[in-house]
């Protein structure tokens, strides 16, 4: 079957949701819609049974009140934010700006496509009935998008579902799952998301287990083995970016590292500079290794090779994204190319490589995890109160 692989992939990756760049005055064939619902009906559902229903909502009364109960479960307060946001800069100010577009004018969207699934879900937290509906609606929007059409996942409004169902006639029974906005694009060119790249946020064989290639079979130190820990810290990048580079904060937490100053010469975190490290182990003993700053972008990244910044024992990375109400703090490790401690108990027994690297990582993430752990403790506690009209993270 020949199947055009740049054109799915293009698809799938440039579909957003699509807010101010809905065309409010161009027709949506009723065709289409179609069209598009029956490729998302041949998603996986469990049991094989087709439990989906749509609702299509293209009268103007209707869609007049969907737009009230919207605007009453959330559209008021994204106005309200987008206004206090205005021209601040603050990294929600796009987002909450193109959400109070949407509650203004949700009532002039050609359609509005509410998916539901018969059953009720029983809230036991195990899998089940959503399971049988998320992948069928993405499906759709992929399939809009492919035809040069834009939806926005809003789910707000299902704060309201009792309204919902009275207005639509929905019967009990039923769980409504996401209110779609549907309409032609305006203009089809959309940029890729930032995303981090699939190396560093797939794990193999383990959670937070990460390899630079491969993992060969047997794993092995050439491979770049590497740890990642993270944890959302409630506190912006300015208050938790002083911790991460106090170069001697993790000292009191982890098991092996002992503490670290900077080298002769240097006066603090920069591009280039050289630390001292020092640390303990009750098999390696105590020893002491030179770190060099190679990655360092204020509020963003900080991060140090060891023993050789051209050939580095290990490469050590502190990286904060600012999240809505939060920093996600993520401390990642990756092991070689250059020699360190490990090679000599590979060279000692070759064979066991991979339990080796696995032993090491276990290590490594444990400490790694109690100094992040301790950071959003300390970030947390230093955070200055919020101020009034700080923004929440954005409702859909």
């Amino acid at each position: 079957m020949d199947i055009d692989i740049s054109s799915v992939d293009e698809a799938l990756s440039t579909t957003r949701a699509v807010r101010r760049r809905l065309d409010l005055e161009r027709p949506v064939d009723q065709q289409i819609i179609l069209d598009c619902i029956d490729i998302a009906e041949q998603a996986p559902s469990g049991g094989n049974q087709g439990s989906r229903r749509w609702i299509v909502v293209r009268d103007q009364r209707l869609k007049d009140r969907l737009a009230e109960i919207y605007m009453e479960s959330a559209g008021e307060w994204m106005i309200s934010a987008h206004d206090k946001l205005e021209g601040t800069g603050h990294p929600q100010e796009k987002v909450m700006a193109s959400a109070a577009h949407l509650a203004k004018h949700l009532a002039e969207v050609p359609a509005i496509v509410i998916p539901t699934i018969i059953g009720v879900h029983d809230g036991s937290g195990r899998p089940g009935l959503f399971d049988s509906v998320i992948q069928s609606v993405w499906s759709f929007c992929v399939a809009m998008r492919a035809r040069g059409l834009g939806t926005a996942w809003t789910t707000a409004i299902l704060s309201r579902e009792d309204d919902l169902a009275e207005l639509l006639g929905i019967p009990d029974g039923m769980t409504q799952i996401v209110m779609l906005p549907v309409g032609w694009m305006k203009g089809t060119d959309v940029k890729l998301a930032p995303r981090l790249p699939a190396r560093e946020i797939t794990y193999f064989d383990g959670f937070a287990k990460t390899w630079e290639s491969g993992p060969s079979d047997p794993p092995c130190l050439a491979d770049g083995p590497g740890v990642v820990v993270e944890v959302d810290v409630k506190a912006s990048p300015s208050t938790v970016w002083p911790f991460v580079t106090d170069i001697s904060f993790g000292a009191d937490y982890s098991a092996e590292f002992v503490g670290a100053r900077w080298a002769e010469g240097q006066d603090g975190p920069a591009l280039g500079a050289e630390f001292i490290g020092s640390n303990t182990h009750e098999v390696i003993g105590e020893w002491e290794v030179s770190c060099f700053v190679d990655h360092y972008e204020v509020e963003r990244s900080f991060g140090w090779a060891t023993s050789d910044i051209d050939n580095p024992g290990a490469r050590w990375r502190f990286e904060l994204q600012q999240i809505a109400g939060a920093t996600r703090l993520r401390y990642r490790l990756i092991l070689g190319p250059g020699p360190s401690g490990i090679n000599q108990a590979i060279d000692r027994s070759p064979e066991k490589e991979p339990r080796i690297i696995d032993f090491r990582l276990r290590e490594h993430r444990t400490n790694m995890q109690s100094v992040v752990d301790a950071i959003k403790v300390a970030a947390e506690a230093a955070q200055p109160s919020k101020k009034a009209g700080t923004v929440k993270a954005p409702l859909s």
